[in-house]
């Protein structure tokens, strides 16, 4: 297994180890075994046997990690992984199947399907926030499309990584389905390699790396990227329903830690006082007087994202606009659920996504200005909205542009497999889940079917008028205009 240690001395990974892996994965792949309906089945079980046996074992790593509460572990990475696989083992026979379509008269007689096959040989380059399933559930994916996987899981998940390497060595058909370690080194050396698809998840900014070194080999892309996903609370709902979803979104999501995480909320200024008062005591309710204490609240990954998330609370633009928590502490690696209002939209935290659990809330005259304000940005990866009013959520729908909308709620559009994830605009491109991971690894490769019969002179020279006329006709489309030039009507 690439990146495994040899006695005491570490391998290096570098370009021509990247070179040689893909080489052999290709070889592998050429011998068609991923092609059939019981390679992809055994090893969606396989992965899916190794998650449901080593669930303590995930549970310890993202311990380890990210100080996860063990709920959210089991959760939103094994139970979210393990739905992935049903819905694949119940589907995959059907998705397999090639579709048929219709033909036209200028190709009669003939017919048509389209046959979806594996793209090949592709890269998954994984996340640290949800370490198993950003890392899994690509990767499950491909291996439903039939197609020979490396998977390279994120450094800042160390117990994480290396317990992926181990299960996927130790469950999988290691001859199409691999795991390498490391971190930027290593990463460039994948990335320098010609593959048949790349699924990045993480920032804008190594996304952009991604996507050029992928321009080298024409290789297509799918970016899980993110941005600032904003929060809409009207005056005329339930506060404190809301109030309770918006903080499972955002500090019961890894402590804000999450590409989906409600980065932003906009209300209107009389509503604003009412909002912060309920999330106060729903906060309290959750996670007691003295959260830094709480072990339901995910630490923060590391100093260097520590450090970024006080400069941003730290701003003199916000330092005094805390109305709830701002407490920290940076031995523990831990920041406090804060809410800070009537942030301006120039201050550093409205500048960039948040990525942890500081929750700004800007504020409107009229709840409908905030469409203005979120277009005025790029186009995130979640909106939400929550509201009774059927025209303003009409009209949400109809003019906020984002990955994915949801109403009355956070982050549940994840949980639903028959919905596309994936972000527009800079939060992203292509998506997945359910039968959306299997088309982002499959080719859609187009089959016309012909007989030797029916093969008229008509398609070759000598051109004449006529062949002219009725060659207008059949590309036309029309019986009647056939018709009138065989006839050699005007």
């Amino acid at each position: 297994m690439a990146g495994a240690e040899s006695g005491s001395q570490k391998k290096v990974f570098d370009a021509e180890a990247a070179s040689f892996l893909v080489k052999e994965l290709r070889e592998s792949f050429g011998s068609g075994r991923t092609r059939s309906y019981e390679w992809r089945v055994s090893q969606v079980k396989a992965l899916l046997k190794a998650v449901v046996e080593n669930e303590d074992q995930i549970v310890d790593a993202l311990r380890s990690d990210l100080a996860k509460p063990p709920l959210e572990t089991v959760v939103y990475e094994v139970g979210m992984f393990k739905n992935s696989c049903e819905v694949i083992l119940k589907e995959l026979k059907h998705w397999m199947v090639p579709e048929k379509v219709k033909t036209s008269i200028s190709t009669f007689p003939s017919s048509a399907e389209i046959v979806p096959e594996p793209l090949g040989v592709v890269l998954v380059i994984s996340a640290w926030n949800y370490p198993i399933l950003l890392s899994l559930d690509p990767v499950v994916g491909a291996i439903a499309a039939g197609n020979a996987v490396v998977l390279k899981p994120s450094e800042i998940a160390p117990a994480s990584s290396s317990l992926l390497a181990k299960l996927i060595e130790k469950y999988m058909d290691n001859s199409f389905i691999r795991v390498v370690e490391g971190a930027v080194d290593e990463t460039t050396a994948l990335l320098q390699q010609k593959w048949d698809k790349i699924f990045y998840t993480g920032n804008g900014k190594v996304g952009r790396i991604v996507m050029t070194a992928a321009a080298k080999h024409l290789t297509p892309v799918v970016l899980e990227l993110g941005g600032k996903s904003p929060v809409v609370v009207d005056s005329n709902i339930n506060l404190k329903v809301a109030a309770r979803r918006i903080i499972s979104g955002k500090w019961g999501l890894n402590n804000g830690q999450a590409c989906i995480s409600p980065d932003y909320i906009i209300t209107t200024k009389d509503c604003a006082p009412k909002l912060v008062d309920v999330l106060k005591t729903e906060l309290e309710n959750c996670y007691g007087k003295n959260p830094l204490e709480s072990e339901d609240l995910s630490r923060i990954v590391s100093s260097n994202h520590f450090a970024r998330l006080s400069k941003l609370l730290n701003d003199d633009k916000v330092s005094g606009k805390i109305a709830y928590g701002g407490e920290k502490d940076e031995k523990k690696l831990r920041i406090a659920p804060t809410v800070l209002l009537d942030v301006p939209q120039d201050s550093l935290i409205m500048g960039e996504e948040i990525f942890g659990p500081l929750l700004p809330i800007i504020t409107v005259n009229k709840v409908e200005e905030s469409i203005d304000v979120i277009n005025s940005g790029s186009k995130p990866l979640a909106a939400y909205i929550f509201t009774n009013n059927k025209k303003f959520k009409e009209q949400f729908v109809k003019n906020v542009s984002a990955g994915g909308l949801l109403v009355n709620d956070t982050v549940l559009h994840l949980v639903v497999h028959t919905l596309p994830f994936g972000g527009v605009g800079e939060s992203g491109m292509g998506a997945y889940h359910g039968k959306f991971s299997f088309d982002a690894f499959t080719h859609k490769k187009a089959v016309l079917y012909r007989s030797f019969a029916g093969d008229a002179s008509l398609r070759y020279p000598p051109y004449t008028d006529t062949k002219l006329r009725l060659m207008k006709a059949l590309i036309g489309g029309s019986i009647i205009g056939i018709i009138r030039a065989l006839f050699g009507w005007s």
